[in-house]
């Protein structure tokens, strides 16, 4: 299975790499695509070195070939997972924003193509009813959420926002998946 994986701006963006390297071990083909604040958490080389594929980031690293990035990705997909995705990532997809390759990528996808969205952040956004209107934007839209874990946040905090257990994801995704053969 062709599966996107996107990495979005939060602490837990460093869980992306071991996320990336299950997938790989479990045979599927993982293109990683990171938003600019991504990158603050997590590099590109990890990513690329884990999956052995290049990692998109801008849509300025889309030059080296004549069909943008987003599109060849969008269409090779089987499964977009967003992991982490933060409240940024959330609003942009649900009001069909696309600044950069990630949000792209989702607007260019084929509306069978399953996408699912791991949410991470401070508690007080993800409850926030904007966070929560643009979730219920998304799943009418038929996007799976995989709800949030509760414990110590990042951010000093404990409550709800902690990225869903590893094993809670790849779950999911095998879920989503097998329903879409």
């Amino acid at each position: 299975m062709n599966i996107v994986l996107g990495i979005s701006g939060s602490i837990a963006a460093y869980k992306a790499a071991d996320l990336a390297s299950q997938l790989v071990k479990l045979g599927h083909v993982v293109d990683v695509i990171m938003t600019r604040a991504a990158c603050e958490f997590i590099t590109p080389l990890t990513m690329q070195t884990l999956t052995r594929r290049p990692v998109l980031v801008s849509l300025e690293d889309e030059k080296q070939a004549w069909k943008p990035g987003h599109i060849e990705l969008a269409d090779q997909a089987d499964l977009m997972l967003v992991a982490p995705a933060t409240a940024s990532i959330i609003a942009e997809f649900a009001n069909g924003l696309a600044p950069d390759p990630l949000t792209s990528t989702y607007l260019a996808l084929q509306r069978q193509t399953p996408v699912i969205m791991a949410p991470a952040m401070n508690g007080k956004m993800w409850l926030h009813p904007a966070t929560q209107r643009n979730v219920d934007i998304l799943r009418g839209d038929g996007v799976h959420f995989i709800e949030p874990a509760t414990g110590d946040l990042a951010c000093g905090y404990q409550g709800i926002g902690r990225l869903a257990d590893l094993a809670d994801i790849l779950a999911t995704v095998h879920r989503v998946a097998s329903t879409q053969d």
